[in-house]
Order: C-alpha cells, then structure tokens, then sequence
C-alpha cells in the first residue's frame, strides 16, 4: 500500500474500505488496519446500506498538508494532527478516520512507541469516536481511554497512555 490516491474497497460483508493519499511512509497491511476496524467496532451489527457497495467505515491516509486543511476547516485548529473522524447519517455507514501518515510516524518515535501500535491505537480511536464516545469531559476520556486500552489489550498492545 504505497501508491497516492489508491482506493481499496474490501469484500462484500467488510465493513472498511481505505483510501491512500499519501506517499513516502510504509504503512500497515490491509488486514492490519481491517483487525483494527473490525476490533473497535467489536460484535455490532451493521444495519443494511442503501448500496452495498458502501463501506461501513472508511478510513483515509493522507499526508500533512491535507490533515492541516481539514483541521484547518473542521476544527478551526492550525496544522496537522494524527486523527480526524468525521460521522455520517446514512444507514449502515459510520463515516470517515482520516490518518495523517507523517504525523502518526512522528509521534511514534517522540513517544518510543512500536510505531504500527500507535497506527492501531489511533485507528481504533478514530473508530470510536464514530461509535459517539469522546473525550471532552474527565468522564467521557476515562471511558473512551478504558476502551482503547481494553481492545489494544485484546490485540496485544501494549497500554499507549503509560509513561515509557
């Protein structure tokens, strides 16, 4: 997965589709960031698109420059930031976890960790904040950094908010 602009919609059933607009980072397979997916969104059940061909959850790679325009618009924040989600109202799809590659990379080596663990834990992130948690109040951090954790765990990942 290295190409700029490549779209990959998986099987009928799977509920994630990629898009790569990036270039210049090694990435995880697929089928890492399908298990992630597929991981945060535990045993739900999706409710039948209007098309099948939707996915359930899109997950998108982009580079600095796209990350920064999008937290630019949607947030009214400056720069790129490691991930966006953006929720959608259409029967069976979640929305979009948009990943800027360089900035996930960055992170990883600042904070010592295995860098395809931190694309699993923001990936899972990004997901649950499509499923509605948040991390606006003490409360609603504790509970979504409870879940991540949980699902890392079950991954074999270690704890990404422990001090190393």
């Amino acid at each position: 997965m290295s190409k700029h602009n490549d779209i990959i919609v998986s099987e009928d059933d799977d509920p994630f589709s990629i898009q790569l607009a990036t270039e210049g980072v090694e990435l995880p397979s697929e089928s890492k960031f399908r298990s992630w997916v597929q991981a945060a969104l535990g045993d739900l059940e999706r409710p039948k698109p209007p098309d099948a061909s939707i996915p359930w959850v899109n997950l998108r790679i982009v580079d600095e420059t796209e990350s920064a325009e999008l937290n630019a618009h949607w947030r009214n924040k400056q720069g790129p930031t490691n991930v966006l989600s953006f929720p959608a109202d259409v029967p069976g799809f979640l929305g979009d976890v948009v990943l800027c590659a360089p900035v996930v990379v960055d992170e990883a080596a600042a904070q010592d960790k295995r860098v395809e663990d931190h694309w699993a834990h923001l990936t899972i992130h990004g997901v649950l904040h499509l499923l509605g948690f948040d991390h606006q109040t003490p409360d609603e951090a504790d509970d979504m950094e409870m879940r991540e954790v949980t699902i890392l765990k079950d991954l074999g990942i270690n704890n990404p908010y422990l001090e190393r």
